[in-house]
């Protein structure tokens, strides 16, 4: 049998006894703590996930390929609650062009008040023109309700292309930029924040370094820039193998904008540790 031991850093495991403080009271024999280790499983393990090359068809299979996650829960009692969470994740290649579609939904409400009910997908297309130059086209979006009747949308659609400068086992770099547009609702909502509509360009920069045996370097970053606000995601991660039982990934994740909304500052960072121990 095969065990797997799971650390992670202070802020994640704050968070998770953050979300099992509000079960303290019937926390005996109800699997909080199985619960909340899946949880922590499943964020680890997708911290340390990291698809070599995530532009083009490069080492995609034939056919469809994908998968579909549900997950529920209700309770009822001193406090009514139910949380759904659905998603979907969906492909397919023919040699040439290759689809993929991405969804993920999320329900949560608690005494009658919804707390959560958004949706987000991503729908791209990839064509190869050559072992090293691709084109591409995407849709990617959400909607999220604030409030009963309050909606907040947003969708992009692009088109552009891509080239792989390098393509080797240990080292990989790809960049894809394309044109764009941009609408943004705000149904229902009384802040007084304006519908937005504009254009906009997008550049993406995908990074892997195989530094040595066990030993990745990656880094993805993404600009979308509009008239209305210049947004730059970067994540920069060393994954390293200590053992075959030990590994350790460190992370930084960057946000920046340009015109930040009123009392946001422009730039955000998350640093992540994660930990994983498996022992037979």
């Amino acid at each position: 049998m095969t065990r797997t031991l799971t650390f992670t850093s202070a802020a994640a495991l704050l968070a998770a006894v953050g979300t099992t403080a509000i079960a303290q009271e019937t926390v005996f024999g109800t699997g909080a703590a199985t619960a909340t280790n899946e949880d922590l499983r499943d964020s680890i393990s997708d911290d340390f996930t990291r698809e070599v090359d995530t532009f083009s068809n490069r080492g995609r299979a034939l056919g469809f390929d994908g998968s579909v996650a549900v997950r529920g829960s209700v309770s009822s009692g001193n406090s009514d609650v139910t949380n759904i969470g659905i998603g979907a994740d969906l492909g397919y290649f023919d040699g040439v062009n290759g689809y993929g579609l991405e969804l993920a939904y999320s329900y949560s409400e608690a005494d009658g008040t919804v707390d959560e009910n958004s949706i987000t997908y991503d729908f791209e297309y990839r064509r190869d023109f050559s072992s090293a130059f691709f084109g591409f086209a995407k849709l990617q979006g959400s909607a999220d309700e604030i409030d009963a009747g309050d909606l907040l949308s947003d969708t992009y659609v692009g088109f552009g292309a891509g080239y792989r400068i390098y393509d080797t086992n240990d080292v990989q770099w790809t960049v894809q930029a394309g044109p764009g547009y941009r609408v943004s609702s705000f149904d229902g909502l009384a802040s007084g924040d304006a519908d937005v509509e504009e254009g906009a360009f997008a550049v993406s920069s995908n990074y892997f370094n195989r530094l040595q045996p066990g030993t990745v370097l990656s880094m993805d970053t993404d600009v979308i820039a509009s008239e209305s606000d210049t947004v730059v995601f970067n994540k920069l991660a060393l994954t390293q193998n200590v053992s075959d039982q030990l590994a350790l990934r460190t992370s930084l994740d960057t946000e920046f904008h340009t015109d930040p909304a009123a009392g946001r500052d422009d730039t955000d960072n998350t640093f992540g540790v994660s930990l994983v121990y498996s022992f037979n």
